[in-house]
């Protein structure tokens, strides 16, 4: 087995860990089962998803075998860990057709052939318990004063922690033992703000079995600033193009901060770390090489090496490094946008959906942030002709990074 432990704490991914040394003993000698829970609460992975997706190929790549947990379960409840506000109540036909989201998605980044990982839902076996069996079976071993000081219950804590967001430890804890019984599976993964729920089921097998399991947490994907990654103006960086296009895709990452675009590197990408540290060296606006490699990197994961191309043709245009605006996101304007023969730039950011709303575009052409072609727009009646947008079209700057190309 490769000393996968070394690369994952080379790469800045390790936050806590129940027992380092065991830990790194066992992936270094055994073939290990592990798991990552994953909670169904949208129709799509994201980042942050991704992130485990990665980790989760590294260890497959090293020998082990990965458990994909889909919480079909779980997910009728909603992890309060991190949440001010009680998750939305999800019906169990929106849960079913999310994990098969899931699983599309993943089955990209996971080999499942052969046994070499599962795709496991939870609510094969939690959605059928007996409430009073289980009270009985399992509520004995969690102390309630210890629960409540768990850091994934302080922030609801504050507004007001219902009893059933208060289950979602004890059934955590649950899968980690069902999954230990019946695959033999000895370690549980999770970002790091899993680390009370992962300690419980590292417990709960050993007070219930007298085994030994294990547990593991990464860091959360945040900048240098401390804000989670992952999210624009627009909401979530999804990995269903649909969501999220693959030049939206790319360009989230070409735009990443200069302080974490190395820390990106190491820890969303296979690129081996003495490539990696190569990029280490760069300065000022020579690290946009690496903001690059690193948004051409994980679009190619992610969608395919030719939307990573076609997103690095379009990116290289906007930065005058050569390229085309051939792929560069576009709307078609057709007569009906039209009146007498004119279109005012807000209904340009409205039909192109660059603004939700009138009054959103207005704010923004106040703020500054609108530009078309080299001009910055400061009228909110400005108006373009339908020859404006013959040839090439125009292109349309919102903020300072996002483009538009509008033609007829």
């Amino acid at each position: 087995m490769s000393n996968i432990y070394e690369e994952f704490k080379a790469r800045g991914l390790l936050a806590q860990s129940t027992n380092e040394e065991a830990i790194a003993k066992l992936l270094e000698n055994e073939k290990v089962t592990f798991y990552i829970g994953f909670d169904p609460t949208a129709d799509s992975l994201h980042v942050g998803h991704f992130m485990q997706m990665k980790i989760m190929a590294h260890m497959q790549r090293a020998g082990h075998r990965p458990i994909a947990l889909f919480g079909g379960g779980t997910g009728m409840i909603g992890d309060p860990s991190g949440k001010t506000d009680m998750r939305k109540m999800l019906t169990k036909e929106t849960i079913a057709h999310n994990i098969e989201c899931f699983k599309k998605q993943m089955a990209k980044f996971i080999d499942t052939s052969d046994d070499k990982a599962l795709f496991v839902n939870n609510g094969d076996w939690l959605l059928d318990l007996n409430y009073v069996d289980f009270l009985r079976d399992i509520g004995p071993h969690f102390s309630v004063n210890r629960m409540l000081s768990a850091e994934c219950y302080k922030s609801r804590m504050e507004k007001g922690l219902t009893f059933l967001e208060f289950n979602y430890m004890i059934m955590q804890s649950y899968d980690f033992y069902k999954l230990y019984q019946d695959y033999g599976c000895a370690i549980e993964f999770g970002g790091d703000d899993q680390w009370s729920n992962i300690i419980g089921g590292v417990e709960l097998i050993r007070r219930k079995l007298g085994k030994e399991a294990y547990g593991m947490t990464f860091q959360l994907l945040t900048n240098s600033e401390g804000k989670k990654m992952g999210k624009t103006e627009k909401g979530a960086i999804w990995l269903d193009p649909e969501k999220t296009s693959p030049y939206d895709f790319f360009q989230y990452w070409r735009n990443v901060g200069d302080a974490d675009v190395i820390k990106c590197l190491k820890m969303l990408t296979f690129l081996p770390l003495e490539e990696i540290a190569k990029y280490e060296a760069l300065e000022g606006s020579e690290l946009n090489k690496a903001k690059e490699v690193l948004a051409y990197e994980l679009t190619k994961l992610v969608h395919n090496e030719e939307e990573a191309d076609k997103a690095l043709d379009a990116s290289r245009a906007l930065f005058s490094t050569g390229g085309s605006i051939e792929n560069m996101p576009k709307t078609v304007l057709c007569a009906d946008n039209f009146t007498d023969n004119k279109i005012t730039v807000i209904d340009m950011l409205l039909v192109s959906k660059l603004c939700p709303s009138k009054g959103e575009a207005r704010r923004l052409i106040q703020q500054g942030g609108i530009s078309v072609g080299d001009e910055k727009v400061t009228d909110f009646a400005r108006e373009y002709s339908s020859a404006d947008f013959e040839g090439e079209g125009l292109i349309v700057k919102k903020g300072k990074k996002t483009f538009h190309r509008f033609t007829l």
